[in-house]
């Protein structure tokens, strides 16, 4: 089943926020090139949810223009 940009965006941070803590953790246990492995892969974690996030936001803005503005009522 085909997940939406909504969710893999989610499940992008989320993988980048579990991947920042273990690569805190083999840094903490000073296996650096693990740390760095790790952090470098959180990065690409994080800049793919942001890339997919700024997509949302510009389909969402552009739906918005699309669609007429509802009439409004005087009270």
């Amino acid at each position: 089943m085909p997940q939406s940009t909504h969710d893999r965006a989610a499940e992008l941070h989320n993988q980048a926020a579990h991947t920042h803590a273990a690569a805190a953790a083999a840094h903490g246990k000073a296996d650096h090139l693990s740390a760095h492995e790790l952090s470098t892969r959180a990065s690409e974690y994080s800049q793919n949810a942001h890339r997919l996030s700024e997509e949302l936001a510009a389909e969402r803005e552009e739906s918005a223009k699309e669609q007429p503005e509802a009439p409004k009522h005087e009270s």
